[in-house]
């Protein structure tokens, strides 16, 4: 049996798990909605980013808001992939736009779940692999994942394009990276993190083949640090060509719709940059964000939440770095920092920061170490309680005022 092969049967269990708990964070949304007299699919599909979304699937590109202090909202700011396949579900079904991006990303989230599974059975074994999809759907901002969001559909090809890297499908990996460029901004976050595993590929190819030159009597192998699946049964020249044309298809979607956006701008392949800044949206090294914290103590009440934040931060951090001691694959590495680093590091929309950090789920896998070290039993219970907690949280959150 192949590797593609197996793991549907395997992921089994995560993908049941998964369904459970975002079934659960669904009802609980529904219930509460309900008991103020919200629509729970209104939530789901027509609030924030999800209506700029259906804006470009139903108009395209060029809708944009001026708000009184002049600040300019373009719709430029919004990558294509999502609004794409909502159009693509209205133009085959009954759906409206909104509903489709609700298909789509109800969808995208099983294949993130399988793919998080897939990751982290490659790294750690089936049952870290199981925890780790369980943990990523009890996230306090899980509910984001049934949302008419891109955060799903982008998780799913990072997950996979991680999955291929570190399998040897070299040009699977380009072909997702290039649509998780397409899909966010961070998508940079995959590129880098195939470009990383490209470059180390082939230093460790050329190693082993001086190695190989040294010691061709004693049958040295040859094959690289990654691709062990396959690159093995490969002629290494065309192990490094897939590589190659891997890493070249990786930019093209990201680089593709930037340029593209300048273009339309008049402003060069900078363009993208002034979209942003017209949301407030830029990179500060993280500036603005310890100002937001720092404001937070200047009365009692503000003062635990940014005690709570610090706290927030310092976990991420801490996760991190555990990833690093546990010896994490360099492709998951590099994607994790560079997604911790850009949601952490950026000006604006401070409390969509835990909803930008939702991708960078190889922060889970210490995590899912150490509950799968637990018995089934009490795992079960952990996982039962952070659900309900979750939901609960999901479901206020949603109902209130603020951004996701």
């Amino acid at each position: 049996m192949t590797d593609l092969e197996a793991p549907p049967r395997r992921a089994a269990p995560a993908l049941l798990g998964y369904a459970a708990v975002r079934a659960l964070g669904l009802v609980v949304l529904a219930v509460w909605s309900a008991a103020r007299g919200k629509s729970a699919h209104t939530l789901l599909t027509a609030r924030w980013d999800a209506l700029w979304y259906t804006r470009v699937a139903d108009l395209g590109y060029g809708y944009e808001v001026r708000l009184p202090n002049g600040d300019v909202h373009s719709n430029l700011a919004f990558f294509p992939l999502l609004p794409w396949l909502e159009r693509f579900m209205h133009a085959i079904s009954p759906l409206s736009y909104a509903d489709g991006g609700l298909v789509v990303s109800l969808l995208a989230s099983l294949a993130a779940a399988w793919g998080i599974f897939a990751v982290a059975e490659h790294v750690y074994g089936g049952r870290a692999g199981v925890c780790a999809v369980l943990l990523w759907a009890v996230l306090p901002v899980g509910v984001v994942q049934s949302m008419a969001y891109s955060e799903s559909l982008f998780t799913a090809l990072a997950a996979w394009s991680l999955y291929a890297v570190l399998t040897g499908r070299w040009v699977t990996a380009g072909v997702l990276a290039l649509s998780a460029g397409l899909t966010r901004p961070v998508g940079l976050a995959v590129v880098a993190a195939v470009w990383a595993a490209g470059i180390a590929s082939f230093a460790a190819s050329a190693d082993s083949g001086a190695t190989a030159d040294s010691g061709a009597a004693a049958g040295t192998s040859s094959v690289t640090s990654f691709g062990r699946d396959r690159g093995a049964a490969r002629a290494p020249g065309a192990q490094k060509w897939r590589c190659a044309l891997g890493m070249a298809l990786a930019p093209l979607g990201a680089a593709g719709y930037i340029l593209w956006v300048g273009h339309r701008t008049g402003k060069g392949p900078l363009g993208y940059l002034d979209v942003q800044a017209g949301w407030r949206n830029g990179f500060d090294g993280g500036a603005a964000f310890a100002r937001f914290v720092g404001e937070k103590f200047t009365s009692f009440p503000s003062a635990l939440a940014g005690v709570g934040l610090i706290a927030g931060v310092a976990l991420v951090l801490w996760l991190y770095v555990v990833g690093v001691r546990q010896r994490q694959p360099l492709p998951l590495l590099v994607y994790t920092g560079v997604v911790t680093a850009l949601a952490l590091c950026a000006s604006s929309y401070f409390g969509s920061k835990p909803r930008l950090l939702m991708p960078a789920f190889p922060l889970l896998f210490p995590l899912a170490l150490a509950l799968a070290r637990l018995r089934t039993s009490r795992s079960a219970w952990v996982v039962g309680g952070v659900a309900v907690a979750s939901a609960v949280y999901g479901a206020f959150w949603l109902n209130g005022t603020g951004p996701p």
